[in-house]
């Protein structure tokens, strides 16, 4: 139910946890995983249409088994969604949901999380906890901490990555390690008591360390993508089926099991996530970089590719999937737009589908983008497009299709 003071839980009793930022893709699930473990839960969220979305039962973007836990934490009354900050006093703890964005030059904003911790200070009140959840800059988590003391505000400060993958929240949460810190023994022990109802595993690291911690995880996934990206490049320009030779050289091989397919590594996160610890770096983090050549790069490679060998200009191009990965609806720092600028440039036309994307008015139905193109991009693997056998050409990097993934 909708708290209009925001101070106590639907039965008039304190909360546990307030989760700012609640109506998120990180938020969210974390408030519904916390209240389904019987934790007195109150979500915090600006967005009112959010809000009213949660309020009444729909999840504003999907995520696998969200759906029916939401339901039954609200029937239970565990849950309080509301756009009224003063809800933040009631809670013992407070999770705040703020990622530290990268602007258009690619500079982290590090000022981001301590601005939002300052609009809502007055709603503090001492002996809480106050973790930090989403990505950070390093150096924030200190940042925070002289902010409240700056305040007077006594409060004990963890900083706690999320870990989940998109779509895998509600299973996640449950079974893989929290990482909990702070500048003392008691934090972080009070800290995993409070992630400790969702896992058994928690691993405690001081806050510069969790800090890089996170970052060190995003921006080696994003490195092994580059990695086969780049290799799905030199064997394409030579005519050689990558994912061939991907999945031969890792048969029973374990030092290669985790090479992945080539695609589009895209996403709010990964790119984001490296251009901050490059910054961290004074932007000597080379690899980094040369990872973010390869994969913002590999829409242009396709289209370069495919101009050798089709006559794009005169060509109506499908796109296949605009969300930033298969099994999602999220479109946020999607490399499929970028293909669609590409080809809207050098190809006749453009025709763009996306089963679960309900935010772009301009996409059209699968079976229109399939009727009227004259070669396909399969820029989302979503298992949608697993059956089909189109008439015309692909170009199926990730091999969806199972024709091999030569362009």
């Amino acid at each position: 139910m909708t708290d209009p003071t925001g101070s106590t839980g639907p039965t008039g009793s304190r909360l546990d946890v307030v989760v700012v930022g609640g109506c998120g893709h990180v938020g969210l699930p974390l408030a519904i995983a916390f209240a389904d473990r019987g934790r007195r839960v109150g979500i915090y969220d600006v967005d009112e249409a959010a809000v009213k979305l949660v309020d009444g039962g729909e999840l504003p973007f999907a995520e696998d088994g969200a759906a029916d836990a939401l339901h039954r934490v609200q029937d239970a009354g565990r849950l309080t969604v509301t756009t009224d900050p003063s809800i933040i006093s009631g809670a013992d703890a407070v999770v705040v949901v703020i990622g530290t964005p990268v602007d258009e030059h690619l500079n982290p904003d590090p000022r981001a999380v301590t601005s939002a911790i300052a609009e809502i200070q007055e709603h503090f009140r001492p002996g809480q906890l106050l973790v930090l959840r989403s990505t950070v800059f390093p150096g924030v988590t200190a940042g925070v901490e002289r902010l409240l003391e700056r305040a007077g505000l006594d409060l004990d400060v963890s900083f706690c990555p999320e870990r989940i993958a998109e779509g895998r929240a509600m299973e996640e949460l449950f079974t893989l390690p929290q990482i909990v810190s702070g500048r003392s023994e008691a934090v972080r022990r009070r800290a995993g008591e409070l992630f400790g109802s969702l896992t058994g595993s928690i691993v405690e690291l001081e806050p510069e360390e969790a800090e890089l911690a996170k970052l060190f995880t995003n921006t080696w996934r994003y490195i092994k993508f580059a990695a086969a990206n780049q290799f799905y490049a030199m064997a394409n320009d030579h005519g050689l089926d990558f994912d061939r030779i991907r999945r031969a050289l890792a048969s029973d091989y374990p030092r290669a099991a985790d090479m992945p397919g080539a695609g589009f590594a895209a996403g709010p996160c990964l790119f984001k996530d490296t251009m901050q610890l490059a910054a961290f770096a004074d932007n000597s983090f080379v690899l980094g970089h040369a990872a973010m050549l390869v994969n913002e790069g590999l829409p242009l490679y396709l289209v370069t590719h495919l101009e050798k060998t089709h006559d794009l200009a005169g060509m109506t191009v499908g796109i296949l999937g605009m969300a930033f990965k298969g099994e999602s609806d999220d479109i946020r720092s999607s490399l499929s737009y970028k293909l669609k600028h590409i080809l809207e440039f050098r190809a006749g036309e453009v025709l763009c589908t996306d089963p679960y994307v309900t935010v772009d008015s301009s996409l059209l139905p699968l079976e229109e983008v399939l009727e009227r193109s004259d070669l396909l991009v399969i820029a989302a693997p979503h298992r949608a497009y697993a059956d089909l056998e189109p008439s015309v050409p692909v170009a199926d990097v990730w091999n969806l299709l199972g024709r091999g993934s030569v362009v």
